[in-house]
């Protein structure tokens, strides 16, 4: 079956002498493996353009057995070029990249994730002003698309809140001894990010150790949710924005 379908880029890595092969997420069959026979070459039609974060149009031999598929042809619907020059964006982008990839499995089509993947790189490229904070935001958009999103029955920031794991609940008491304190500059982050698409959750006032901090609470988080989660190793590239 050939198809003809868009993928973005989630991991590049060398097969032998000139092929690459591609981890993608594709609309039409969701995460998959692609061999890009001869793409190491320098003439070759895909040399350039096979970079994580590439959003392409992609046609490929697709076999429901066949754990790599062959890609054919492959044409730019978005280019990396902005992440090649910022580095603060790449950190974001591979930190996202890695966690979406952990979110979905072979094969799994997922229409939610792809939009949302494919908005956001177009979106961070785009934007003319980077916060750290972003990453924090996605996580939270991830979790909300994954089904397991924050809830609140907060109409104000209290003087004390906790992010309860096991229940979700952003909330002014601790229910058991996995609940993290947050300082006012985090629950103000949160509420604003589960309540608001507007960038002024960007401003909400979070300090580099915060960010941090709450990064790490909303991992533990997914870890607690989502079964296989792991840490990622792109965390290296995107706490040198910090």
């Amino acid at each position: 079956m050939i198809a003809h379908t868009q993928a973005i880029i989630l991991r590049v890595i060398d097969y032998q002498e000139s092929s690459k092969i591609l981890t993608v997420l594709s609309a039409e069959h969701g995460k998959i493996a692609l061999i890009a026979k001869g793409a190491k070459k320098p003439k070759n039609k895909l040399a350039g353009i096979l970079e994580i974060g590439a959003v392409l149009d992609v046609v490929y031999y697709h076999k429901p057995n066949r754990g790599v598929q062959t890609l054919t042809e492959a044409s730019l619907y978005y280019s990396t070029n902005t992440f090649r020059k910022d580095f603060d964006k790449a950190a974001i982008l591979y930190s996202t990249l890695e966690m979406i990839s952990q979110l979905v499995h072979e094969n799994e089509v997922n229409n939610p994730i792809f939009e949302f993947a494919k908005n956001f790189i177009e979106w961070l490229g785009d934007s003319g002003e980077t916060y750290p904070s972003v990453f924090a935001y996605v996580q939270l958009r991830l979790a909300e698309i994954s089904g397991i999103g924050l809830v609140s029955g907060l109409t104000e920031i209290p003087e004390t809140a906790y992010l309860n794991v096991s229940s979700g609940k952003i909330s002014e008491q601790s229910e058991d001894e996995l609940s993290y304190k947050l300082t006012p500059a985090q629950t103000r982050f949160l509420i604003l990010g589960m309540s608001t698409k507007s960038k002024n959750i960007f401003k909400a006032g979070l300090e580099n150790g915060e960010l941090r901090q709450l990064v790490h609470h909303l991992d533990v988080y997914f870890k607690y949710h989502i079964e296989g989660y792991q840490e990622r190793r792109s965390d290296s590239i995107f706490e040198q924005m910090l």
